[in-house]
This record gives C-alpha cells, structure tokens and sequence, in this order.
C-alpha cells in the first residue's frame, strides 16, 4: 500500500481496502469508494475537519460537484452549502506535494463565478488558505481561520 504523508490535519482513520492493483477509499459525501490520489487523502482529511472541527454537518456537504465554466464541463472538489442550499463555501484541494500558486486561485476563483460562494478554501493539506468573498464591493479578503458553522 501506498504511504501518504502526515498532513497539518488531524489524523482521520480512513476505510482504506486494495482491489487488484488499486487503493480505494471510502467516500461517505459519495456513498462510494474512490482511487485513493494524493489529493483524496487530502479531500478525506479535510471534509472530517470540517464536520469534526467546525460543525459542518455531512449532509450540507458534497464532493465533485459538477458545474459549467464558460461552456466547459468542471468540477469543484467540494462545496458546502448553506440552510438554503445555496453554495456557501467552495474548497478546492491540491496533492500534498503541489505548491498553491495564483493559477489555483484562479481556478477556483472561476467556479466561483457560477456558484456564488461566500468563502473559498484552498487547501494541499499542508497549507489551507481561506477568503471571504466581499460581493457588495467587489472584492475579497483572507481570513485566519475557516468560519464556524452557523447552527
């Protein structure tokens, strides 16, 4: 089995199974076992930091979100929606060893534009960043810590 680094996430004990000569994990957003990359060990760790540190219920939660971005066919990697059901935050992940550069920004800052987000995480689980988007002037700002979530 693949090793995966230590990430600067609490440590989650993953449903890990190998089937042939691929690692799957298991998704609980999906209801499905998925190719366990990099970036799923980041996703996996990150979502249980979410509900666990923050409170964001599993069931406002959702991975590979499909969308549309200038007429092609994207996904956002997980968006966590609000009481409404409205996009409230959008995480983008990145595999532990992928620097977070202006063209991530970018990429997720283009979803964005379709889902309407409040905040946008970025995170290749050594480094999370984290803006609110500022929709009355235009603009955003990065945050310290990733909100609470608001019962």
């Amino acid at each position: 089995m693949i090793k995966y680094p230590e990430l600067n996430l609490p440590l989650v004990d993953l449903n890990i199974r190998k089937e042939k000569d691929t690692t799957k994990v298991y998704d609980p957003l999906r209801d499905k076992w998925v190719m366990l990359t990099p970036e799923e060990w980041v996703r996996q760790h990150f979502i249980t930091w979410l509900h666990r540190e923050y409170g964001y219920p599993a069931s406002i939660m959702a991975n590979e979100i499909g969308l549309d971005v200038n007429g092609t066919r994207k996904r956002c990697d997980t968006v966590v929606f609000n009481r409404s059901g409205k996009p409230h935050i959008i995480v983008e992940y990145k595999a532990p060893h992928i620097e977070i550069t202006q063209a991530v920004f970018d990429q997720i800052f283009r979803y964005n534009l379709e889902l309407h987000a409040n905040y946008l995480i970025v995170s290749n689980g050594m480094q999370h960043y984290c803006c609110h988007i500022d929709y009355v002037n235009n603009t955003y700002h990065f945050i310290p810590r990733i909100p609470e979530y608001e019962k």
